[in-house]
């Protein structure tokens, strides 16, 4: 599994389409995007991890950085987001940060 991390709005999913010469219909049925909307309130981090980990192609936006949430609810679910990156990296043969559109290989290769 690649996993694909970096800011919002940074080209992620461009990158991984043209990376690997797909169209979004190939995106929708290869790769699973926003995961770290689906930490929030999850119980089993792992077990999440696990399941998207199935993918070829898994991409989260960084939410570590910037102001504190206000809410501890919100922070909360700041924290199951960085914890569910972190297990997602460990499972992934390849971790590749897109910022500003330019892919910076983490972990692995940048190969197909």
């Amino acid at each position: 599994m690649v996993f694909v991390t970096g800011p919002l709005y940074s080209g992620k999913k461009t990158f991984v389409k043209e990376w690997m010469h797909w169209d979004e219909e190939t995106l929708s049925r290869n790769a699973v995007w926003d995961v770290q909307e689906l930490a929030a309130g999850c119980d089993d981090l792992e077990q999440l991890a696990e399941e998207l980990s199935k993918k070829q192609v898994v991409i989260a936006t960084e939410v570590g950085g910037g102001i504190v949430p206000a809410t501890a609810e919100e922070r909360a679910a700041r924290e199951a987001a960085g914890r569910l990156a972190c297990l997602l990296a460990k499972k992934a043969d390849t971790v590749i940060r897109v910022f500003c559109g330019i892919p910076t290989v983490i972990k692995g290769e940048e190969t197909l």
